[in-house]
Formats: C-alpha cells, sequence, structure tokens
C-alpha cells in the first residue's frame, strides 16, 4: 500500500475563501491542499485531496481508502452533524482518522456541537483555520510517515 493519506473536504468547502470569510478566512482548498502535500512530504506521505457536497461520494472515498490509504484526514461540514452513514463508512476504516474544523465549532450554533465523525477520530481539530489541518497531517506523519 502507499503512503497516501487521503484529505476530504465535505460540502461547501469548494467555496473555501468566498463563502463567510468572517468565519473561514481568506484561504482557498487549493491552499489547503498545498500545505497538507508540503507537510506530508516531510513525513515521506503523498496526499489526494477530495471535496464533494455529495454524501455518498464521501462514503465511496471512504471505502477506497480502505485499500489506498493509510489514513484519513477529513472536514465533513455539515456531514459532521448529520451522518450516521459516513460514520459507519469510517468504522470500516482501519488506519487513523483525524478530524479537522476550521471555525471554533462549539462557539457556534447549538446544532453544531455534536459530530457523529468524532466517535471514530482519533484526533479532533477545531477552530485553528486552515492550519488545522496541518495540525493533523503532522500528527498523522507521527503515526504512520516514514
Amino acid at each position: 500500500m502507499s503512503k497516501t493519506v487521503f484529505v476530504m473536504n465535505g460540502p461547501n468547502l469548494n467555496l473555501l475563501g468566498k463563502r463567510q470569510p468572517e468565519i473561514y478566512g481568506s484561504d482557498t482548498l487549493e491552499d489547503v491542499a498545498n500545505n497538507c502535500s508540503r507537510v506530508a512530504a516531510e513525513f515521506g506521505l503523498e496526499v489526494r485531496s477530495l471535496q464533494s457536497n455529495h454524501e455518498g461520494q464521501i462514503i465511496d472515498w471512504i471505502h477506497e481508502a480502505r485499500e489506498a490509504a493509510v489514513g484519513i484526514i477529513l472536514n465533513p461540514g455539515a456531514f459532521t452533524h448529520t451522518s450516521v452513514a459516513i460514520l459507519d463508512a469510517l468504522n470500516a476504516f482501519e488506519g487513523p482518522v483525524f478530524e479537522v474544523h476550521i471555525s471554533q465549532v462549539h462557539k457556534r450554533e447549538a446544532f453544531r456541537h455534536h459530530s457523529y465523525v468524532s466517535m471514530r477520530a482519533d484526533g479532533i481539530i477545531v477552530g485553528c483555520g486552515i492550519e488545522g489541518y496541518e495540525l493533523a497531517m503532522r500528527r498523522m506523519g507521527t503515526l504512520v510517515g516514514g
């Protein structure tokens, strides 16, 4: 198996840098991908960056990761609070999983305080902006790199 980490992003994250910059900042998903690739290379890892607004597509990528990835970094967006199906798919993945949220979800609406994904995540990074992805990648590198 390759030393690939899937970095997956859920709904509306394709609008990163354009949508609500007061909450999510001005960095783009391309910036996230570039930063993750840079950090991953320090640990001899490769990155496959993915984004979908469709729950089923994210589940299919998680299934694919079972054979193609050593770990998953996931920002499930709004599916965080609604998707038992994504949780079930993650429970079938044997490698480390890190959940990332750009904003501090616990300072936002009450419905954002619950995460199904957290029930499977080996680590959760919240409120660190896009730097949260880099932090997750560093931890991933410590666990599966080199």
